[in-house]
């Protein structure tokens, strides 16, 4: 292994790899609340092989899912790798075929072949677990076994790994970006698929230019479509420079569409440059629409378009209002806290209306990197916050709320994180109490070994 690939972070750590499937019973710390029984689904990058690239990219690796299965008291934990058409194609050739974010790497074997990773979301609609990463259709895995069940072709195309899932109707809705004739086009999808899981509309609009657009927000009535920075550029890539890069000379856009109208109704709002990889939620509020988002002042993990590396930067939760009389195209925008945060969730009740709690891995540290060493929930009427922070060493996944029952009021319930130890090299699920994090764990279950660092995951009930 050459020194610069060593070097990489993203292959060290808790984010180096884990390569073995395992199915473990855990040992149970404190007492598992009384109802809570389902599965905690989470996914990662877990690169198969070494990887092409000596500059990898975290967001390139193949996924993996790890699901947490509660029930009477007890935790088991089953991994498995997605296993897309890459990787069944890389697995045969016993290495690394595919350069990641530089196409010009690949092997020639890769070429026309489905570079799919399904690394990036998972989440359960209509029937179906499906694995999501931005670049393809979703993957759908067992919800048991978590066999491959192949790609949901029904999409047609690139669809978002952060499709919204609406509480009033069932249906999910989504977005694509880069869908033209190559990953880095302007031109972008909209979609909505019915809840019996039926894809009723796709339809393709422009952006004012090519970004990675990783996630957007939906309210009762309305889309937003936030186009930042974070610009992609075929010509870029084909020169070795960097395909995806920051670049703070441009200004943000969100296009802003009322469900039903279609694309051709979209109005673009525009704001100061910055980044948003996840929104915590929106909804209405009269003439306005009122957002939440973990807003970077520069966009973290890329580097400038010339190569050089970026500025470190945090995010702080924001709030976003548009005027929806017209009277202004501007995004007003107002900090309403002041503590690092990433991997925004909330009670997903109340995905797209008016809500009042949110939740967030946050960094008490101020180190401006994704490593995460508390969760925290907010109070967003009172404006309370409350943290539970772990040992020094310590990082968190994203928290998932899951309520005590369905009929319970909005934040009452649990959050499940996945906790690696740093002092003993092994993970650990940890449940809190949603409306009293600060107490610290209820009930934590041990996994032996550790837990990669990964992205998203969701709640699926037994």
């Amino acid at each position: 292994m050459s020194e610069k690939k060593r070097g990489n972070p993203y292959l060290t750590g808790n984010f180096a790899p884990v390569r073995t499937e395992d199915d473990f019973d855990l040992e149970v710390v404190g007492e598992i609340p009384e109802g809570l029984a389902g599965t905690l689904y989470r996914t990662g990058a877990n690169p198969q092989f070494e990887p092409l690239d000596p500059n990898y990219h975290w967001f390139t690796g193949d996924g993996m899912v790890h699901a947490f299965r509660v029930g009477g008291g007890k935790v088991t934990y089953r991994n498995r790798y997605v296993r897309t058409p890459k990787w069944e194609l890389e697995h045969q050739h016993g290495r690394s075929l595919f350069g990641g974010f530089n196409p010009m790497l690949s092997d020639p074997l890769a070429a026309g072949q489905d570079s799919g990773v399904a690394n990036t979301n998972i989440l359960f609609h209509a029937g179906r677990l499906l694995a999501l990463e931005e670049g393809h259709m979703p993957f759908e895995v067992d919800r048991d076994t978590l066999a491959p069940l192949g790609y949901a072709s029904e999409y047609a195309g690139r669809v978002t790994a952060h499709p919204k899932l609406d509480p009033k109707t069932g249906e999910m809705v989504w977005f694509g970006y880069g869908v033209g004739p190559h990953p880095f086009s302007t031109t972008m999808s909209y979609g909505v698929t019915d809840a019996s899981g039926k894809v009723v509309q796709r339809t393709d609009f422009e952006a004012p230019y090519s970004a990675m657009v990783h996630d957007f927000l939906v309210t009762e009535n309305y889309v937003l479509f936030p186009v930042m920075p974070l610009t992609g550029s075929l010509e870029r890539a084909m020169k070795g420079l960097p395909g995806y890069a920051w670049e703070p000379g441009k200004p943000s856009y969100v296009g802003l569409m009322k469900r039903g109208e279609g694309v051709s109704a979209i109005r673009w709002f525009m704001t100061k440059p910055g980044y948003v990889f996840h929104p915590m939620n929106a909804r209405e509020e009269g003439d306005r629409i009122i957002a939440e988002v973990c807003l970077y002042d520069a966009a973290p993990l890329f580097p400038l378009a010339d190569g050089r590396p970026g500025a470190r930067s945090g995010a702080r939760l924001t709030r976003w209002e548009f005027d929806l009389t017209g009277a202004t195209d501007q995004v007003k925008e107002t900090a309403i806290d002041d503590l690092d945060s990433e991997f925004p969730r909330l009670d997903e009740r109340f995905a797209g209306l008016p809500y009042r709690h949110g939740y967030y891995a946050a960094d008490t540290t101020g180190a401006k990197s994704v490593k995460m060493n508390a969760i925290a929930h907010i109070d967003l009427k009172s404006g309370v916050r409350k943290v539970c922070t772990f040992e020094p060493g310590d990082q968190v996944s994203e928290p998932v709320f899951t309520p005590r029952s369905a009929t319970a009021a909005e934040g009452e319930g649990w959050l499940t994180t996945v906790v690696w130890r740093a002092a003993e090299n092994r993970s650990d699920l940890v449940i809190l109490d949603a409306s009293d994090v600060d107490r610290g764990p209820v009930a934590l279950a041990k996994v032996p070994r550790r837990v990669p660092f990964g992205f998203h995951g969701n709640w699926v009930d037994a």
